[in-house]
Formats: C-alpha cells, structure tokens, sequence
C-alpha cells in the first residue's frame, strides 16, 4: 500500500489533524503528544525524523531543528478507530522544551515528578 492509501485510511479532524503519542522505542515511556496532518507525516516517512503541526503557530514543526534534540522514527501504528498515532522513536536528547526527558513530567498539582 502506498503512502497516499495510508493517509487516506486515517480519521483526521476536521482541521485535518490527527493525535500523535510519542513513546520512547527503547524504554516505553510516553515522551509527548503531538498533532501531525497529512504533511507532517510525509515527511516523517521520508526523511525519519518526526515532524508535526504546530496548532499554535499553524505551521509545520520539524522536532528538534532549534534545538537538536529530534526524533528518530522507528514505526507508526494507528489505533482501532483510525483516529490517532503512536510514534515509537529514539529520542536524541530531552523531548520537552523544559528539558526534561518527558513532557510528562508533572502531577496534576503541578508537582515535578521526573527531574531528567
């Protein structure tokens, strides 16, 4: 199946987005949620480095071009419904713009629970 058979069977918003959950290959952990579109996934399939769709600045994001710390796609697998991502990558640094680890990285209080 070719890449425009892929994005057309997935659900995208009606903003023509679609969730994606960042995981981290080698130890599981869940590094982001990101919002890709039918761009951003072209060229993560073609280049192997995650890309997604900045809602806030309505732009294409290449993660980790300001700061080096990209990530390097290993796989793409849609859920059940066709209606969100899980992006398995090797991270090459800190994911967060905080620099920690995770994005993840906080109790609901606000309490920081990972300091790497």
């Amino acid at each position: 199946m070719g890449k425009s058979e892929i994005l057309k069977n997935l659900n995208f918003s009606e903003k023509g987005l679609i969730p994606a959950i960042v995981q981290d290959e080698n130890t599981g952990d869940v590094l982001m949620l990101g919002y890709m579109n039918e761009e951003s996934i072209r060229r993560t399939l073609a280049s192997g480095e995650v890309w997604f769709f900045s809602r806030g600045r309505q732009e294409l994001w290449h993660k980790g071009a300001t700061s080096g710390n990209i990530l390097k796609m290993v796989s793409i697998r849609k859920d059940c419904e066709d209606n969100s991502l899980l992006v398995k990558a090797h991270p090459a640094g800190p994911t967060c713009h905080t620099l920690h680890k995770s994005c993840f990285y906080r109790d609901l209080d606000g309490v920081e629970k990972d300091k790497t």
